[in-house]
């Protein structure tokens, strides 16, 4: 058994409906133990059996059978967590305007390079390994990069953020 933080992307918003208790049973039905979520956003920090790589395609094969949609299953360990957030670049002004991406794989030195065209006005990123770190001026809300266009000259890598306030209280929860 593996301890994990898996990271669900875009559940319970734009109708993905994906209820935490479902999400606990899901991951214990497929071997999992001492299971928890946070928040209602697609958080599990559980112990994983086998390969936490197999672990993730089977949640995520899971929900989409029980749930209709498809939705990426991003995981890291406890360590790896405290890497990326270690590694997070920019001064923190405020921890809610500031986030962690954790993507599936990294993204090329082509597709950074060329992401670097897409305007940012005052917010703030960078790609260090599979993490994207940002930093939102006004907040994730009013921002002014357009991560949409961002992602697409990263290579439209899946990717799930979380504020660092989560990220923190996601390494505590692994811990």
């Amino acid at each position: 058994m593996t301890r994990r933080v898996v990271l669900i992307r875009a559940v319970n918003v734009g109708g993905a409906k994906l209820p935490m208790s479902d999400l606990k049973a899901i991951a214990a039905d497929l071997g999992a133990s001492d299971v928890a979520t946070y928040i209602a956003s697609g958080n599990l920090v559980a112990d994983v059996p086998g390969d936490p790589d197999a672990f993730d395609r089977a949640l995520e094969s899971t929900i989409q059978e029980r749930f209709g949609y498809f939705r990426e299953a991003i995981s890291r360990t406890r360590d790896e967590m405290v890497a990326a957030l270690d590694a997070h670049p920019f001064e923190v002004l405020e921890p809610k305007y500031s986030y962690i991406s954790f993507m599936l794989s990294a993204p090329t030195a082509e597709a950074v390079e060329a992401a670097a065209a897409v305007p940012t006005g005052d917010d703030r990123w960078q790609v260090v390994g599979r993490e994207l770190h940002l930093r939102y001026a006004a907040g994730a809300g009013r921002a002014q990069l357009k991560d949409a266009q961002l992602l697409r000259a990263l290579g439209k890598i899946p990717t799930t953020a979380r504020n660092l306030n989560t990220v923190r209280t996601l390494i505590e929860m692994a811990s």
